[in-house]
């Protein structure tokens, strides 16, 4: 079942990569109190997620912290080492919070997962984001296959 807006954010658990070393991250904590501007990539260093979606998110984070947002975390099928290497590529540290998703298991949980074998990379996350607030999902955007429209940061804005 994918999730829907007013839905609480199923129980999973992310890898951070953090300034000494991997941390574990589980949406209940990760969420609580806090109002999240989450997106998913199919993949880090991924032509649309490196060259798009990332970088709207690095551009825009003051202005989705003036609207509200307390935090940006970005998910993503790949390991922590992987999501680390991309943040700090892209100029993302400090700015979005890199929640590795390494077995899919919160795409899963979340319905969200699409199959990217055709292009080599197996089961992976759809391409959306959500704003959550204290571990509610206050709004989805999920994109068509091959789309990048509603799940930009410019798009999130809009909706705050």
């Amino acid at each position: 079942m994918t999730i829907k807006q007013g839905d609480t954010l199923p129980e999973a658990t992310f890898t951070v990569p953090g300034p000494d070393g991997l941390e574990s991250a589980d949406t209940a904590s990760f969420f609580k109190g806090r109002k999240i501007a989450l997106f998913s990539v199919p993949g880090a260093f991924t032509p649309t997620c490196s060259a798009k979606h990332l970088p709207s998110y690095v551009d825009k984070a003051e202005e989705l912290k003036t609207k509200g947002v307390d935090a940006i975390a970005c998910t993503a099928v790949n390991d922590a080492f992987v999501m680390g290497a991309w943040s700090k590529a892209n100029g993302a540290d400090g700015k979005v919070t890199m929640l590795a998703d390494g077995n899919g298991s919160f795409a899963k949980a979340v319905g969200l997962e699409m199959d990217g074998s055709k292009f080599g990379l197996g089961t992976r996350g759809q391409r959306f984001s959500m704003i959550v607030n204290d571990g509610v999902v206050e709004e989805l955007n999920v994109e068509a296959p091959g789309e990048y429209k509603v799940s930009s940061a410019e798009h999130m804005l809009g909706q705050l």
